[in-house]
């Protein structure tokens, strides 16, 4: 059995959503299709809980009437026959109707969670509609049924790999299955989700549950590129990287897959595969545990990054300055990505800013604390690229003209990471696919 995922961009259009039964059909091993939300419809329920959270019901109202109207246009085109444009119509106007509702209720967490979830629940009835229409057999697997989070908000593989397998003993006679990608329950038994870019996340976690031959990620773009496609002229698609390699990629920048998604494949060892659903006939890029080959891969850019200098001329041999350090931002929950020190400052990097403000006021005892916004993290990924030949001398040769804030090297033997003003971005982007590829 494998698993295939469609994301927002690809159901985003009723041509889409029969292109992808079309896919899905021609298989020759059963399938579990995984559907993010219509694109854009995940942006327009997180506004209308913005809306409710603020009192502002009238703007939220019409948020809810403007993306109404929208899957109204959306079922017009998608299915014809007069007994699925009637269900079709009806799944909407339920969902609408949960949303005109929530105007009159108190705003919680929970509720905007509830909110969220409306997304992925329509685009997969939907799904199944034109699905009943074209008289394909097939069975709507409910995620929240399966999908599950911990109090720490991670996913419970074991839960999940028994209500999956038992959900699907049920139907033993289908070959084809269709479930909600993000959307999960949380350890209050409440719906919740698995934050952006989930729907990446929950086909990982499908197929590590069901030791899935593969995992596909379908999209709009063919495969993982070697650069930023929307900034640097000209790129090109790799056919082949380690998990290793794909998790620092999709970490420090790469759109086309969401970073927490390698994890469950690579611990249960199933293959990933990035595919374009517009052009099923292109190789794509492969992820398995071996590299392929050994060099420089690609080039990732990750933005919003916020630099925190802590300077202090007691950090000199001064035993446990670092996991004083280290323990403020545990505190606050806040991930780090960089870090670079020297006998006198710690520099460090993170990209949540929430409790910046709490952060910078813990560490004022340590010494003198600088913070430097708008900064972005370059990476270059790649196999043992440390020991590969004049690399280091091609990478710094490429940008001697950028004002390079920080440095990662030797931390991982697949990336070297380069932190500069964000103004700088799309040059460096440029001058390393220069640099690094050859190509201009």
């Amino acid at each position: 059995m494998k698993v295939m995922k469609f994301g927002g961009t690809s159901v985003g259009k009723p041509e889409g959503m029969h292109h992808i039964v079309s896919l899905v059909t021609r298989q020759d091993e059963p399938v579990i299709v995984v559907l993010s939300a219509l694109s854009g419809t995940t942006n327009v329920l997180v506004e209308i809980g913005d809306y409710i959270a603020k009192g502002d019901r009238q703007s939220a109202k019409k948020s809810i009437d403007k993306l109404e109207a929208h899957y109204r246009a959306f079922i017009n085109d998608l299915v014809k026959k007069e007994e699925a444009v009637a269900k079709a119509k009806a799944i909407v106007a339920e969902h609408f109707e949960f949303l005109n509702i929530i105007l009159k209720i108190s705003f919680s967490e929970a509720l905007s969670k509830d909110i969220l979830a409306q997304g992925e629940l329509l685009s997969t009835r939907l799904f199944c509609t034109y699905l009943e229409e074209q008289r394909t057999p097939h069975q709507l697997l409910p995620a929240l049924e399966f999908m599950s989070i911990d109090q720490y908000d991670e996913p419970q593989i074991g839960s999940i790999r028994v209500k999956l397998t038992q959900l699907l003993k049920k139907q033993k006679d289908k070959k084809l299955f269709v479930t909600q990608g993000y959307i999960c329950r949380n350890a209050k038994g409440e719906v919740d989700n698995l934050k952006r870019g989930g729907s990446d996340y929950s086909a990982s976690l499908i197929a590590a549950a069901i030791n899935a031959s593969v995992c596909e990620i379908w999209t709009d773009i063919d495969g993982m590129h070697n650069n930023d496609p929307r900034g640097v002229k000209r790129t090109v698609p790799v056919e082949q990287m380690s998990f290793d390699e794909a998790a620092e990629l999709a970490y420090f920048g790469a759109k086309v897959l969401h970073p927490a998604s390698i994890w469950p494949a690579q611990q249960y060892n199933i293959p990933v595969k990035l595919l374009n659903t517009m052009l099923p006939e292109a190789k794509g890029t492969t992820i398995t545990e071996e590299a392929g080959s050994v060099g420089v891969k690609a080039v990732a850019a990750k933005d919003n990054i916020i630099a925190i200098r802590i300077k202090s001329s007691r950090m000199l041999l001064a035993y446990g300055f670092l996991r004083k350090i280290f323990e403020v931002f545990e505190k606050y929950r806040t991930p780090i990505d960089m870090i670079t020190t020297s006998e006198v400052a710690v520099s460090i990097t993170i990209d949540n800013a929430d409790s910046l403000d709490s952060i910078l006021k813990e560490l004022e005892p340590f010494g003198t604390v600088e913070v430097d916004k708008n900064q972005t993290i370059i990476s270059v990924v790649g196999n043992q690229i440390a020991q590969t030949e004049d690399m280091v001398k091609k990478l710094f040769g490429s940008i001697m003209n950028i004002p390079v804030r920080m440095v990662s090297y030797g931390g991982s033997p697949h990336n070297i990471s380069l932190l500069v003003p964000a103004a700088y971005k799309a040059q460096i982007l440029q001058q390393l696919n220069r640099g690094m590829f050859g190509l201009e």
